[in-house]
């Protein structure tokens, strides 16, 4: 009994086969997609806390200006602190032959006897320091490969003043750099931006650190109150020019490497979702019409003894089969491409190894989920078949009762040919179902609007930064403010066309029980250079009088135009001030907050000074500035906006093509599994139709506008529908990524709709032609003597 129904359930497969492939093909691309990201934020998450772990990466951290070793005693004896690690830690001017312009990097203090406590480093190459080594360094990886560097090769930094040549003994993994970014930039760049260790007893000398340190890092005990650490540690140093203490959710690698978590975490729930609803509605309709169409063989198998379990069963083990395959399909396409797509992290994130893999539990999940799908889009049509009596199930179906639509009483017909009156006829009065085929194909331009927007958004993104707000060539930061004397030894450097002066100054902003850390950035009242922009990107004057905070850092404190905020600065006196809010202005990076540089030293009770400044250079002069600046010893930091520009663009266009690439070939799955399955339901219920309008004369031309008019009505109409649900996907990705580090704007090109709406249409056009190819094949006479 059972042999026979599985004998019968196999033809009827092999009828079908190719719906069930591209069923199963839509099932795989939402499997796989689920395999790659939570595979990929699986072996992200694993290794991250492995490493954290077992390299000791700290809870809390801390800079200052120079407290004694001595202080160190006092931090320790703050309740539930664990571990405390006290260091050096100095920006220097790096001089690498093969760079005309100059490099910058961090060094740190090495312990001179054993590893350090808290963040220590996983050699990969080379040896760890000697006790009290002097010019020796360790280097991190990236930079290290970045440069081509050997073990034994010779480092030129300019640190506090003095040109050194340091020996490079070892190349170094730390977890306190996982992603390592430069002040001021948005992307790593190895190449121009290095961390190095150095024995501390080394630095202490270079640097005039003997007997100090000027950074902490703090390990707490598990159930702490990290807030009230913070705190503590904050008042120990509050007299030693401490700026806050901050947690690891605020430690610049570790947020960029838990925001990444997070996306992946949002995409892969996302796109599973899409594919698998697409998956259940396609599972539903050819299901309903597979037993539609065997409504008398169910009416005999119930006569002859088999029960409604019975039936149920056969019907299921056909969505099992394409489920199955659908599901092997995805967990080995989805390790594949987790595999590179893992790799292509390995190229931000540094950890010591990360290899691809997922859970038990994913995959499970994964494969649960193609079932639940494919068994909730066929149920309505199971519950259908096994609730119709034997005898009632045994004769052909009753013709439905039509009657006048809302088009026929609209008279819309009248302005109809007779084959089109057809076509839309059949549209008005299955129009659930088409609509739930729009809003299927739909789902394919989503996904390719939701993947291309994204360079929409960053090249506006880079157009604003870098065009509007950043216009200078080159910003450099000295290691102290100093005179604004300094502005003119740089205008008189040959090729420098603009200087404009700028002064950061650290303090932490409140409003009521809002607060947050951060900078106050001094510029002239109207900067041309690097300026401050309006909603409109319009430039805004910076006024005599009160501060001007972005958007975001208005939304963190709450406050409005015209709240005074308090101002509380973690250098030289130390004030704490009230500042009125006299603007809000627009910035996609950071949390920005802006003042007049005059007013600025005012207020802080002091003369003119600088900590930095935009420059706009002569190109044909670059090499020289570029030589001169490296000699300048208190410049500590320097970037080349068209070079960061560059590097952001490289990378961008790099994941985005992997992106896209992938989301197109997803998107076709979507659309090709959507609108072959509806023309071939289409063909098998209208079949004889057909083949009787062509003995009475139709010529193919005309059968084919009668078949694929009605798809092709979908289809256009899926267009605006999957474009709205693209942006309303891409306004969720955007709401997503938003952080206080950086936030993406909402743009979408017309040009990304041309794409997409292309990309589906071409893949309606095969369909058509796949479909078509069986339509020349219809026997007309064999048509003619039953439904199939």
């Amino acid at each position: 009994m059972i042999g026979t129904l599985n004998q019968k359930l196999l033809r009827d497969i092999w009828k079908i086969k190719g719906q069930m492939l591209a069923i199963s093909m839509v099932m795989a691309a939402g499997i796989a997609v689920f395999i790659i990201m939570f595979g990929v934020l699986d072996s992200l998450k694993l290794t991250k806390d492995t490493y954290y772990d077992r390299y000791q990466f700290a809870d809390v951290f801390a800079s200052l200006k120079r407290a004694p070793n001595s202080l160190v005693k006092q931090i320790e004896e703050i309740p539930d602190v664990a571990l405390v690690q006290d260091r050096v830690v100095f920006g220097v001017t790096l001089q690498m032959p093969e760079m005309i312009e100059p490099a910058t990097g961090l060094i740190i203090s090495y312990p001179d006897h054993g590893e350090p406590l808290l963040n220590k480093v996983y050699l990969r190459h080379g040896r760890l320091l000697f006790p009290n080594e002097t010019d020796a360094i360790l280097v991190d990886e990236s930079f290290f490969k970045a440069h081509g560097l050997e073990l034994g090769d010779k480092v030129s930094v300019i640190m506090n003043g003095l040109k050194r040549k340091l020996t490079v003994v070892g190349a170094v993994l730390s977890p306190e750099y996982v992603y390592t970014i430069a002040p001021g930039a948005m992307m790593p760049d190895a190449k121009r931006y290095g961390v190095f260790f150095m024995s501390r007893r080394s630095l202490e000398a270079a640097v005039n650190m003997k007997g100090a340190f000027n950074d902490l890092s703090v390990k707490v005990d598990p159930s702490a109150d990290t807030i009230q650490i913070k705190s503590s540690i904050d008042q120990v140093l509050k007299n030693y020019g401490g700026l806050m203490a901050y947690d690891r959710k605020e430690q610049i690698s570790n947020f960029f490497v838990e925001n990444e978590l997070k996306q992946l975490n949002a995409l892969g729930w996302l796109a599973p979702i899409i594919f698998l609803s697409v998956a259940a509605f396609l599972v539903n309709v050819v299901m309903s019409r597979q037993i539609a169409t065997q409504r008398e063989q169910i009416g005999m198998l119930k006569a002859i003894g088999y029960s409604d379990l019975d039936i149920s069963l056969h019907f299921l083990k056909m969505v099992i089969v394409v489920s199955t395959l659908g599901a092997l399909i995805g967990l080995v396409l989805g390790s594949w491409m987790g595999s590179g797509m893992t790799a292509m992290y390995t190229e931000f994130f540094h950890f010591p190894i990360l290899k691809y893999s997922f859970s038990i539990e994913v995959m499970i999940i994964a494969v649960f989920s193609c079932f639940i799908a494919a068994v909730v889009g066929t149920l309505v049509a199971i519950n259908n078949a096994v609730k119709l009596p034997p005898a009632e199930a045994m004769r052909p179906e009753s013709p439905p009762v039509f009657k006048r639509g809302l088009l026929d009483r609209l008279k819309f017909y009248s302005w109809l040919s007779h084959l089109s009156k057809i076509i839309v006829r059949q549209l008005e009065r299955r129009f659930t179902r088409a609509l739930l085929s729009s809003i299927g194909m739909g789902c394919a331009s989503a996904v390719l609007v939701f993947s291309l927007f994204m360079k929409d958004s960053m090249d506006y993104l880079l157009e604003v930064q870098y065009e509007v707000i950043q216009r200078e060539d080159i910003n450099i930061s000295f290691i102290e403010p100093r005179s604004t004397r300094a502005l003119e030894e740089l205008k008189a450097l040959p090729g420098v066309l603009q200087a404009e002066p700028l002064r950061q100054v650290p303090v932490k902003l409140r409003f009521n029980q809002y607060y947050k850390k951060g900078v106050i950035t001094g510029l002239s009242s109207e900067p041309q250079l690097s300026r401050v922009v309006n909603k409109k990107l319009m430039p805004v004057r910076l006024p005599e009088r009160g501060i001007l905070l972005n958007s975001k850092l208005a939304e963190i404190l709450n406050i409005q135009i015209g709240n005074q905020v308090t101002v509380e600065v973690l250098e030289g006196k130390r004030q704490q001030l009230q500042v009125p809010v006299v603007n809000i202005v627009e910035e996609f990076i950071g949390t920005g907050a802006y003042m007049n540089l005059t007013a600025l030293n005012q207020l802080l009770d002091e003369p003119p000074k600088m900590s930095g400044a935009a420059l706009l250079i002569d190109q044909k002069y670059a090499g020289v500035i570029f030589n001169r600046l490296k000699s300048i010893p208190q410049i500590v930091g320097l970037n080349i906006v068209s070079v960061l520009k560059q590097i952001f663009d490289d990378i961008m266009a790099e994941n985005l093509l992997k992106m896209v690439t992938t989301n197109i070939l997803f998107a076709c799955i979507i659309s090709f599994g959507v609108i072959y399955n509806t023309a071939r339901i289409a063909l098998s219920e209208r079949g004889r139709e057909l083949a009787s309008l062509r003995v009475l004369g139709l010529t193919r031309r005309e059968v084919a506008y009668l078949l694929f008019g009605e798809l092709s009505i979908i289809t256009l109409v899926s267009l605006p529908l999957g474009c709205l649900i693209g942006i309303g996907l891409a306004h969720g990705m955007v709401n997503s990524m938003e952080s206080e580090i950086f936030r993406i704007p909402m743009v979408v090109n017309r040009d990304t709709f041309g794409y997409a709406i292309t990309i589906v249409l071409f893949c309606a056009l095969l369909s058509f032609y796949m479909v078509w190819q069986q339509v020349e094949k219809i026997d007309l006479v064999s048509a003619q003597k039953g439904v199939e």
